[in-house]
């Protein structure tokens, strides 16, 4: 994982009581949630890299990429 960094929140006093009650790892759970946004801020930043590129690559006639993958072909 690396380096840490320490951060803070408020959350309603009867949350924290409920979860004290249970031991819930709070720091645990928190290392979770932010994992799991980063991971979907990540997905988010590669769809739409993804949906850029396929544009792009539309623009592409089919006959233009037949010939570049023959031409490939024949170099090998």
């Amino acid at each position: 994982m690396g380096q840490t960094e320490t951060v803070s929140g408020k959350v309603p006093a009867e949350h924290k009581r409920i979860l004290q009650e249970h031991r819930v790892n709070v720091s645990r759970l928190i290392q979770e949630a932010v994992e799991r946004e980063v991971q979907r801020i990540e997905d988010e930043k590669l769809k739409k890299a993804l949906a850029e590129a396929s544009r792009s690559l539309q623009s592409i006639p089919d006959e233009h990429i037949i010939e570049s993958i023959r031409r490939s072909r024949d170099t090998r």
